[in-house]
């Protein structure tokens, strides 16, 4: 069974094709980041421009990188939601075209769910139920994961996400877009214990995330109180305080993305834990999941660095498990942001 995803949610256009859901035979993706990098931020009109010009050509060269053709396909997968509307409206116009020329069923993930499935791209098929923790640009979400298909959500974010954290203090330390690599990349210089910046607990049994008050902290420890644009823009650091920040910053977001994970894997009694998204690939929360796992004897899934950031791959093998439980949408089917 072959299937042909396409991810057009933020800011990469995607195009992959799957083989029997693990299987990945071609993964094409054209980046933004160049786009967006003046802004500090994804703006939403120029990544839909972007996907305009590009998903076609990426469609093109996912099948033709797969060996086969369009003849050969089951399936097409799209990314419904959520997302940016206007961009998620992209790639499901260019999907049920594809489904409606090509007489193949139209099958709708979740872009969240997509994060989880990643997992099962990698060695290892995880054993269930699975704590799942998908932490990205605009999601910062907790799941009891049951199949590739059965997602409870137990918490998420309530205000910033940890990538969009990450974005925005990068930008406050003037540290270039995408923020999150930038970071991971200064603190490695930088002492995690210099700054004690705040851990946002949301209570002792939540398992929702909060990062907007981190993101202040470090605001108000750089630039003092009600700070303006015009100093933002302005301001300038030393290597070594920059260092220091981004790694007392990040060790802040660590500690709370696993505090909260390694909680709900016990409080549920999971088999395993997977982590998935693009702040996943970040290598100090890779390192210390990995740490805790082993001390605590957790059987731990962490994405694939390749498969962290949007890719269509992870689409394409959740429509396998989408169409073998006859899951197809109808052409009808909307994106929801």
């Amino acid at each position: 069974m072959r299937i042909l995803g396409i991810e057009t949610s933020c800011d990469e256009t995607a195009a992959a094709v799957v083989e029997d859901g693990v299987r990945v035979l071609s993964s094409a993706v054209s980046t933004q980041h160049e786009l967006h990098r003046r802004f500090g931020g994804v703006v939403p009109e120029i990544a839909c421009r972007a996907h305009i010009e590009h998903v076609l050509p990426v469609v093109a060269t996912a099948v033709e990188q797969s060996g086969g053709g369009l003849a050969e396909l089951d399936g097409v997968a799209v990314t419904t939601t959520p997302g940016l509307i206007g961009a998620l409206l992209i790639g499901v116009t260019a999907a049920k075209a594809l489904s409606w020329a090509l007489e193949l069923p139209l099958l709708a993930a979740n872009h969240l769910h997509e994060h989880i499935y990643a997992a099962w791209l990698a060695d290892r098929t995880p054993s269930l139920p699975a704590v799942s923790l998908v932490v990205s640009g605009g999601h910062t979400s907790l799941f009891l994961t049951e199949g590739p298909l059965e997602h409870l959500l137990l918490g998420g974010t309530v205000d910033d996400a940890a990538g969009e954290a990450f974005d925005k203090v990068a930008n406050i330390l003037r540290l270039p877009y995408p923020g999150g690599p930038a970071i991971d990349r200064a603190a490695a210089g930088g002492n995690p214990r210099a700054v004690d910046f705040p851990r946002s607990w949301l209570g002792p049994d939540s398992d929702d995330f909060s990062f907007s008050g981190l993101k202040t902290a470090v605001l108000y420890h750089c630039l003092g109180t009600n700070p303006t644009r015009e100093d933002i823009e302005s301001a300038s650091y030393g290597p070594q305080f920059v260092a220091d920040v981004a790694a007392s910053f990040q060790e802040a977001v660590v500690d709370v993305l696993a505090g909260k994970a390694m909680r709900a894997v016990e409080r549920h009694g999971a088999a395993s834990l997977i982590v998935g998204g693009g702040v996943a690939a970040n290598s100090r929360l890779r390192e210390r999941f990995e740490r805790e796992a082993a001390e605590r004897g957790v059987e731990l899934h962490l994405a694939p660095r390749a498969l962290c950031t949007d890719n269509a791959a992870m689409t394409a093998g959740l429509g396998c498990h989408l169409l073998l439980a006859g899951r197809a949408a109808s052409l009808d089917v909307e994106a929801v942001p």
